[in-house]
């Protein structure tokens, strides 16, 4: 049996600490070992939860559809109340399985989303209610110090990068032991390796064929 993983955290600042995505892994990891499964991929979004474009989602979606997994998603519970992610799923027609919530399903997932979608509606509008009542009284809306905080937004592109590390690090680990379990077998050799993670139908965490230079930078990061 074959499985895609997909885990998200909601803030660049949890991704780039590995706040809830390495728990996240080990629960997606305990769930494919307890059916003998094999883990194809993991794909891991690191965002804002009122951001609706997704496309590790889409890319873990489109490997399970290719490779006839089943997408496995570690918290659903902290995805319930997001609408886009909720209709992306119940429309790719992909199997799926969340080990916070076993028993959800197609109709459980569309239920979600129109209750997502009312509810964010719902905040919309009471946000615009606030700030026009602020108008009202005179109060002055927007951050005075706008330059200042635009310059230290500049410090978010380190955190971006570390977050990209992280989710490097992270499927690097998922792949542990299949590397593992290949050299044991005398497949040691970049180029052996390479062509035993293609043969298998793992793909690169850009969803890539393997070379002996991403083999090697594999290496890299399980040997740290």
């Amino acid at each position: 049996m074959n499985f895609v993983g997909y885990v998200r955290v909601s803030t660049a600042r949890q991704g780039q600490s590995g706040l809830g995505m390495e728990a996240q892994g080990a629960a997606i990891d305990r769930h494919v070992r307890a059916r003998n499964g094999v883990l194809r991929d993991v794909f891991t979004e690191v965002e804002s939860g009122s951001v609706n474009l997704r496309p590790r989602l889409a890319e873990g979606l489109a490997l399970a559809k290719l490779t006839g997994s089943i997408l496995v998603i570690a918290k659903l519970d902290r995805l319930s109340r997001n609408a886009s992610f909720l209709l992306a799923l119940q429309d790719s027609g992909v199997k799926f399985v969340a080990t916070d919530m076993p028993d959800a399903n197609e109709l459980t997932v569309g239920i979600m989303a129109l209750v997502a979608q009312q509810e964010r509606q719902a905040i919309s509008q009471r946000t615009k209610d606030a700030l026009q009542a602020a108008k009202a009284r005179g109060t002055k809306l927007g951050n005075p110090n706008g330059a200042a905080a635009l310059r230290r937004a500049g410090a978010g592109n380190n955190a971006a990068v570390l977050a990209v590390k992280d989710a490097a690090d992270a499927h690097s680990e998922s792949l542990r032991e299949l590397v593992d379990a290949i050299q044991r077998s005398g497949k040691t050799s970049l180029g052996q390796l390479a062509d035993e993670l293609n043969r298998r139908a793992i793909l690169t965490q850009r969803n890539k064929k393997w070379h002996r230079s991403t083999v090697s930078n594999l290496l890299r990061r399980l040997a740290r």
